[in-house]
């Protein structure tokens, strides 16, 4: 189980995908559910599936992302805002590896490896009684916290480098570099937004530059 911390795009869900990848579980599923845009009473559905009828709407059987992701990894994406009531639940499927989906009484197991991540406080949700202290304790393995870009400005032109070329390929264009007061610019800038608003400001960049 791993707890990534770190600002919003700062670039979480991008190393949850790497260590994806560079684990033995790459050649099966990752699954990503962001929390906050799931309604609470659809999240557990969403996470553990349920059975026909289970609910009003249910009009067909839904395996949940926990059965999608078997053997893989699931993503858990702003975990700090995660219902109480599916908290619990999430508890228990992480000790014991079981759940039931909705609607049905019969036990499953799954092997997957969670990954949550949060922009959130963690540990000042758990002190407000806003996040459950026991599933705090076992989602707090490895903890890796992913600093802001302002800390880390010798990330900052060999990020841009990367989404220079990326975008150019992606609108077919010729830029060859930044100059030296772009990169000045770049360097100095605080980035609120990290490397997400870096990202978007080289895309930008790129579309409306008229020469190489």
């Amino acid at each position: 189980i791993i707890l990534l911390c770190g600002d919003s795009g700062t670039g979480k869900s991008l190393f949850a995908r790497a260590i994806h990848h560079w684990s033995p579980r790459a050649a099966k599923p990752l699954g990503i559910v962001a929390c906050p845009t799931v309604p609470p009473d659809l999240l557990e559905s969403e996470l553990f599936g349920h059975v026909k009828g289970a609910f009003t709407g249910a009009v067909r059987d839904n395996q949940g992302r926990i059965a999608a992701c078997e053997g893989g990894t699931l993503l858990l994406d702003e975990i700090g805002d995660m219902a109480p009531s599916v908290q619990a639940k999430l508890l228990r499927f992480i000790q014991d590896k079981d759940y039931e989906r909705l609607g049905e009484s019969r036990s499953r197991k799954a092997d997957v490896r969670i990954i949550a991540a949060t922009n959130t406080d963690i540990d000042k949700r758990v002190a407000e009684g806003l996040f459950r202290e026991d599933l705090f304790y076992r989602l707090n393995v490895i903890r890796l916290t992913i600093p802001p870009l302002r800390e880390r400005p010798e990330d900052i032109m060999p990020l841009s480098g990367d989404f220079l070329e990326y975008f150019c390929r992606a609108n077919h264009k010729t830029i060859l570099g930044f100059t030296e007061e772009a990169e000045t610019s770049l360097v100095s800038h605080a980035w609120p937004g990290n490397v997400r608003e870096l990202r978007n400001t080289i895309e930008r960049a790129v579309i409306l530059g008229s020469s190489e």
